[in-house]
């Protein structure tokens, strides 16, 4: 039975998974929570009380659930079909709301770019609670942008024109432009304000080395000092006071990060330079300058904040970039579709269509929503998804994704998945949720972070005590401005940004090539994998039978002759290897003839009556029973057939038989490739298979695969790659069926073709949507190249501080009298994490 609870008090997508996962840790129960509505879909055994679900639910923090309404059991539920027929998972039918598809997707989904709380979400823009950093908004596949005009707002459209009042160009609404864009466009507008007044506080300071400087032709420089403080007021207290924010709430939750050391830094210059200003008296002669003002610093602080303004810019316009696959993936779902109704065709909103209704799809058009051509035929585009160039044939029956693209042909399809229901919608969430999640590798980023700034802020505090006792004249100076140089340069940023930026970029790239990773820890574990195992019947196989060849033994007896009899005698079969010889009749433009007295006979065939000849076709025990005599050299060819692996049926004509049809499961035209690929990379490559010895020899012979194993089933796999583990492999198993669920789920990472069951999907962690064995091989690309370059972004992160810090500490001043101004610090800081962003993005450009 089910049950609907609403829950209260969830805000954001942390909060829903907690909710779930304590409910479903209750015996017997199965859960899904949804934040919007704020529910949960109960399926239990037996019934629990609500006293029962409100102490689990209590576990995960101040949430109350109660029954939604009376009678809210769900019921009536309905089969899904997967692509190759499989019944996948039942869901509620007649209960289930037309808007739960998008209303998770309507909202808007927040997240830290630093990933500081793994893979959190919340609901509404702001700042990162932890590291301080502005959230980003994850990109939604409902996520539209109206217009409006700016004289007449009750005038909204989808797409950008003209007013039809006024004539006013039409301008997007405020609550729908795009987040990250909000977030640039903020910053810009801070940034110029910023630089409007640090230039000037800047000129200001720099002209004091100007030899008669004329600016004090004008009035002293005391009074130069205060124009600086009023110029710098706008600066700290309107451009990038969040940053001091943002230090303030660090230091309060001791989760210090990069703005605490910007804080300290620029705060103190600043304050410093405003005591210098009001209470010069109490300060000793080093640091007061030949015309007896104490040496401010109000130009270093301006600059400093600016330039990390400038970083936090370039951040945010390079941060939209790394989520460019996602976008892509979003401009291919259309607005807009024809639906069919009552014989008459209408533009709708691609929101109110449902699964069932029959939409017409127009040459050039992208296919709305998931179904099955119903009329026509056309050819598509699928490279979007697929990754795959060459576009695909498709013909009444078969499957269309949303997002691809017609070609020059209509046809009439059936809406079967719509909404988040839809392939695409499920790739924009998997490489979501995947972009989101921490690599292991992270860990030790996190870590290091962890006690990074506690230790910078010693080693400030020791540059400046060094400085003031050893340093030359005015040493309280040179101790002063190198520490604030030592907080400024060593900030984290780069080292936290190493990891996610690899992570989003890899994952985005991965999608687009047709290969789905669930998570970062999947991407990073693929390129420790040694083991590759893969089923046969639709991994390494293309998964149904089909007609390889028709075997003539008779003079005057053709093969389309031969075909006639055989599809004829399959019209009343439903058997599989029926369909495929109908399949093969169908593509030679073979007619179908009348059969009369047709028999099915159990395990051996069927028999009949075709153009008044008497015909059976099935096995060698089924020409025994009806006579027919085998010829040695037929038998010899059907015999060296069936050790391939072949499928042999006898077609007899009276007493004799005239041939045999050969069928077979095709093995996939880049199998040889991908496991020639896996073993380039070091890899073994094995088989596991249900099916038959010969069969399997034969199919491992034909890919040079290192082994195989026959004849298992499902707990016989698991087992197998159980003892592969225990041998102390690291195992990557690929399967498509519901059999093969254990052995994914056992498996160091689980790969699923994406044309196989949901379950055998939701028990891996690597999904490849075509199906396409290449996708092992890209994938292992993929980990190898995404870990590289993390490695690289660490390697420069880490790097960077460990020679930043010295030298800006002074240490190359004895030898060489350099040393490094704060804001030539804070130039290179910006720069550090915009660096990693960059070496990221040449994922993008990654062959796999």
């Amino acid at each position: 039975m089910q049950h609907i609870y609403k829950i209260t008090g969830m805000h954001c997508n942390g909060c829903r998974e907690k909710v779930e996962c304590e409910l479903n840790k209750i015996d017997g129960v199965s859960a899904k929570v949804t934040l919007d509505p704020p529910q949960a879909i109960i399926s239990m055994e037996k019934h629990i009380p609500t006293g029962q679900l409100q102490q689990a639910v209590s576990k995960a923090g101040n949430y109350t659930i109660e029954m939604d309404m009376p009678g809210s059991m769900v019921h009536d539920h309905h089969t899904v079909q997967s692509e190759n027929g499989h019944q996948a998972m039942s869901v509620p039918h007649e209960h289930k709301h037309k808007t739960d598809n998008t209303a998770q997707h309507a909202s808007g989904v927040y997240y830290c770019p630093m990933h500081c709380e793994g893979d959190k979400t919340y609901d509404k823009p702001g700042n990162c609670p932890v590291c301080g950093m502005n959230l980003v908004q994850q990109p939604s596949l409902h996520q539209k942008t109206k217009y409006t005009c700016p004289m007449h707002p009750e005038i909204i459209r989808d797409e950008p024109g003209a007013c039809p009042i006024c004539g006013m160009e039409l301008i997007p609404m405020d609550g729908n432009v795009e987040e990250e864009d909000k977030t640039y466009q903020t910053l810009l507008k801070k940034f110029k304000i910023a630089v409007l007044f640090t230039l000037p506080i800047f000129l200001i300071s720099m002209s004091e080395m100007i030899p008669n400087n004329p600016l004090f032709r004008l009035m002293p420089l005391k009074y130069w000092n205060w124009v600086q403080f009023v110029l710098s007021l706008p600066v700290v207290f309107y451009a990038t006071w969040m940053f001091f924010e943002r230090a303030w709430r660090s230091i309060v939750t001791w989760k210090l990060n990069m703005f605490t050391l910007i804080g300290i830094g620029a705060g103190v210059s600043w304050v410093f330079s405003i005591i210098a200003l009001l209470m010069p008296g109490i300060f000793p002669d080093e640091f007061k300058t030949h015309h007896g003002t104490v040496y401010v610093y109000f130009e270093a602080a301006a600059v400093i904040l600016t330039l990390v303004l400038l970083g936090q810019l370039l951040e945010a316009r390079a941060h939209g970039k790394t989520n460019s696959a996602i976008r892509e993936l979003l401009k291919l779902a259309p607005n807009k579709a024809t639906i069919i109704k009552d014989g008459k065709e209408e533009n709708v909103d691609i929101d109110s269509i449902h699964a069932g209704d029959l939409l017409r799809v127009k040459p050039g058009e992208k296919i709305p929503v998931d179904g099955s051509i119903k009329e026509g035929e056309t050819v598509i585009d699928e490279s979007m998804i697929s990754g795959e160039p060459v576009p695909v044939e498709k013909k009444a029956g078969d499957k269309v994704k949303a997002g691809t693209i017609n070609g020059n042909k209509t046809f009439v399809m059936l809406a079967e998945k719509v909404g988040a229901d839809t392939v695409l919608a499920q790739i924009i969430d998997m490489v979501n949720n995947a972009s989101r999640s921490k690599a292991p590798i992270q860990k030790m980023a996190d870590k290091i972070s962890g006690y990074f700034v506690p230790i910078v802020v010693l080693i400030a505090v020791a540059t400046f005590i060094v400085w003031a006792v050893w340093g030359p004249q005015p040493s309280y100076v040179y101790g002063f401005v190198n520490a604030v140089a030592v907080l400024i340069i060593a900030c984290p940023c780069a080292l936290g940004l190493a990891t996610p930026m690899s992570v989003m970029v890899g994952v985005g790239k991965g999608a687009k090539s047709g290969v789905l990773i669930k998570n970062a820890e999947a991407l990073e574990k693929m390129n420790t994998i040694d083991v590759v195992v893969i089923d046969k019947t639709g991994t390494v196989t293309e998964g149904k039978p089909s007609v390889e060849k028709i075997n003539s033994i008779k003079n005057g007896l053709s093969e389309n002759d031969l075909l006639t009899i055989i599809v004829a005698l399959n019209s009343n079969s439903e058997h599989p290897l029926a369909q495929a010889i109908l399949n093969y009749g169908k593509e030679k433009n073979i007619p179908v003839q009348q059969v009369f007295g047709f028999e099915a006979v159990t395990g051996k065939g069927v028999t009949g009556t075709v153009n008044n000849q008497q015909a059976a076709l099935g096995n060698k025990k089924l020409m025994e029973q009806v006579g027919a005599t085998i010829a040695p050299e037929l038998e010899q060819e059907a015999g060296a057939a069936q050790q391939q692996g072949k499928t042999v049926s006898y077609i007899s004509l009276g007493k004799e038989a005239v041939g045999f049809v050969m069928i077979s499961d095709k093995i996939k035209s880049t199998a040889t490739e991908a496991v020639q690929r896996l073993h380039d990379e070091g890899l073994k490559v094995i088989m596991f298979t249900g099916d038959n010895e010969d069969t399997a020899k034969a199919v491992s012979e034909a890919i040079d695969l290192d082994g195989f194993k026959a004849q298992l089933l499902p707990e016989n796999k698991l087992q197998e790659v159980k003892k592969l583990q225990d041998e102390g492999r690291k195992v990557a198993m690929a399967g498509d069926g519901i059999n093969d669920a254990p052995a994914l789920s056992q498996a160091d990472i689980g790969i699923a073709m994406g044309t196989g069951t949901d379950v055998a999907i939701e028990s891996a962690e690597i999904t490849l949507v075509e199906g396409d064995i290449i996708g092992i091989a890209k994938a292992r690309s993929l980990s190898d190249k995404v870990m590289g370059n993390i490695k690289q972004n660490l390697l420069f992160a880490l790097g960077y501080n460990v020679l930043g810090i010295p030298i800006a500490a002074g240490v190359l001043y004895p030898f060489f009298g350099l040393l490094l101004s704060p804001m030539i610090a804070a130039l290179a800081m910006s720069f550090s994490s915009v660096s990693v962003i960059i070496n990221s993005l040449r994922l993008k450009q990654a062959s796999l």
